[in-house]
Formats: structure tokens, sequence, C-alpha cells
């Protein structure tokens, strides 16, 4: 099993930018597609990107794609997003995790394994 730690979250006024990172440790997720999803107070988990293994293919929530940008180390073992122009409304925890397989839709059932979340405050 695979554990993730998100880490880059907090507070930031709108139209500025994070970057978030998920470390991975206990295996290697080199050979993993990974994703970032967010929850607001109140709502569901949502799908924010998805990358495959090699990093070569990128998925991103329709709302997102222009703002957002995942990418992977796999040296690292680590996975990234970078968010910019943020506005309140991307206020949540941040949320990565990891699938086996690819698929570009984010289904959160897809992922098996999860890490603790990050904040993210966006004030206006």
């Amino acid at each position: 099993q695979v554990q993730l730690v998100e880490s880059g979250g907090g507070s930031v006024q709108a139209g500025g930018s994070l970057r978030l990172s998920c470390a991975a440790s206990g295996r290697s997720i080199s050979t993993y597609s990974m994703g970032w999803f967010r929850q607001a107070p109140g709502k569901e988990r949502e799908f924010v990107a998805t990358i495959n293994w090699s990093g070569g293919i990128t998925n991103y929530a329709d709302s997102l794609k222009s703002r957002f940008t995942i990418f992977r180390d796999n040296g690292k073992n680590t996975v990234y997003l970078q968010m910019n122009s943020l506005k309140p409304e991307d206020t949540a925890v941040y949320y990565c995790a990891r699938r086996a397989g690819w698929s570009p839709i984010g289904r959160v059932n897809d992922y098996g394994d999860w890490g603790q979340g990050t904040q993210v405050t966006v004030s206006s």
C-alpha cells in the first residue's frame, strides 16, 4: 500500500497561485495514474485533474483546465498541482489519490489510495 501526503495548501488572495505537492511513500507510484480531487464544506468530493503514469496524458475538470496544471516527477515519487488565478470558489480541501489503469474520467470510486488532504483557502 502507498501512503500519500499532500502539502502546499494555505491561504491566498484571489488571483494568487499555489502549488500543491503529493509525496508518496511505501511504494513507487511511477506505474500508476494519479488524480487530484477537492471537497468544499457541505459539498461532494469533485474531480480536479488526473495524469497517467508517464505524465504524457492529462485531463482536467472543464472549468479548471485553463488555470490548473497537473504534473509529476516519478524520480521524486511526487505529483503536483499548480493552481493559478485562484478564486474564492476554489476554497476546499484538496486530495491526491492513486488508481490502477487510466481513464480521463475522474470517478472517486476508481481511486483506491488517498491522502489526508491539504486546505486551500482563497479570500476575495
